[in-house]
């Protein structure tokens, strides 16, 4: 009439035991899977990061950068060319540009060199180009900020050069470049005929 459940303690044991164990490996890999994600998460927001750093670089070395607008060059001794002088703007697009950072590299037949701004003036040398304000409506000379901004950047090139500067049909090819890598590349040629220019008279390049 009675039944009697006999329990085995040593096998209810030996069960708990592993339902235990099951429970421990199961937060374990909770543990990792979560350990896991974070590592993920933290790596795609390190790449997007980079992403749009390399990508903001790229743009800024497109449109970061001059226009030339207008070039002449300058009459010196012997029927040379012993001045270059470009009108520069923004380029379309582009952000501001401080000229005192940006650097021209200069290179004709004979000599290749890379100018900076002389801080102490417009007058330009063997080492330094000279910038002058034509037009800057907000004061802030050294820096192009608007497309209505003009500067005059001057160029020796008796002083590069040696001598009296650069002969007739003579090639120079200029890299501008601002300090975000932008640059814009002017390609001149100096007149076939200068005799009879008196010195110090502009010439169309």
């Amino acid at each position: 009439m009675f039944e009697f459940n006999i329990f085995n303690r040593d096998e209810d044991a030996d069960r708990g035991q592993v339902g235990i164990g099951t429970l421990i490996v199961f937060i374990a890999m909770v543990l990792v899977a979560a350990i896991a994600a974070g590592v993920l998460v933290n790596t795609a927001g390190f790449l997007q990061a980079t992403a749009e750093e390399a990508g903001q670089e790229s743009v800024d070395k497109v449109t970061n950068r001059v226009e030339v607008i207008n070039q002449h060059g300058t009459v010196g001794q012997s029927d040379k060319i012993k001045r270059l002088n470009l009108t520069v703007r923004l380029a379309a697009g582009s952000s501001s540009v401080n000229m005192n950072t940006t650097s021209i590299k200069y290179l004709s037949d004979g000599t290749v060199t890379t100018l900076t701004n002389n801080s102490d003036g417009p007058t330009p040398d063997a080492t330094q180009f000279g910038l002058t304000e034509v037009r800057d409506d907000d004061t802030s000379f050294g820096v192009l900020n608007s497309r209505d901004d003009r500067y005059e950047v001057a160029i020796d090139t008796a002083a590069i050069e040696g001598g009296d500067g650069l002969d007739t049909g003579a090639r120079v090819q200029l890299d501008i470049t601002s300090q975000t890598g932008g640059t814009t590349q002017v390609i001149l040629t100096m007149p076939q005929q200068l005799a009879g220019q008196e010195e110090n008279e502009p010439v169309k390049l």
